[in-house]
């Protein structure tokens, strides 16, 4: 079983060796990581567990190289997320968080 910060470093490699990591791509990258996440939608929808687990690792792994090709660290932008969201107060509706204001 491999950590987080493992299979980050695997991603990052596998995708330099296949020259993905070129700014130039990030906005076809984008599209690759708006499929995925509609292809991990439609698993949901369909209640298919399987689907949804390739489905969301697919997306980390889309939204990984787009990380790096614009000269970003993965855990700089989830950290910066963390950062913004930890002391937010809300409340549930329907299995959405709705923040105060």
């Amino acid at each position: 079983m491999y950590t987080f910060d493992e299979l980050n470093a695997l991603v990052k490699a596998w995708a330099e060796s296949k020259g993905l990591l070129v700014k130039e791509n990030a906005s076809k990258q984008m599209l690759k990581v708006m499929e995925e996440v509609g292809e991990t939608a439609g698993a949901i929808a369909k209640q298919n567990r399987e689907a949804v687990i390739d489905g969301i690792g697919d997306s980390f792994v889309t939204l990984i190289i787009l990380s790096y090709q614009l000269g970003l660290e993965p855990s700089d932008c989830l950290t910066a997320a963390w950062n913004e969201i930890k002391g937010r107060t809300g409340r549930t509706e329907n299995g959405v968080f709705i923040k105060n204001q």
